[in-house]
């Protein structure tokens, strides 16, 4: 399990596993608990740049960034 701290966002980590080039598991601590779960399900399976694809540059309301992108940017770093 990879665990990465997410900036500027509700959430405050991110907690996920890749299996040959594919996330397996994500789960969000903190955030909106719903949209969050959904992100997640949506995500499994999914190879990490389709991913990254979908979800990087995604905006929460003003702020610059938001979970999906977290996600996305935590993808991108491995």
């Amino acid at each position: 399990m990879i665990t990465f701290k997410t900036q500027g966002v509700c959430a405050r980590n991110i907690n996920f596993e890749v299996v040959d080039n594919r996330v397996t598991s994500v789960s969000f601590e903190g955030g909106c608990n719903g949209n969050l779960q959904g992100i997640s399900k949506l995500v499994e399976g999914m190879e990490i740049n389709e991913v990254i694809d979908r979800l990087k540059g995604i905006k929460c309301g003003s702020k610059k960034t938001s979970c999906p992108d977290q996600l996305a940017i935590a993808l991108e770093s491995l």
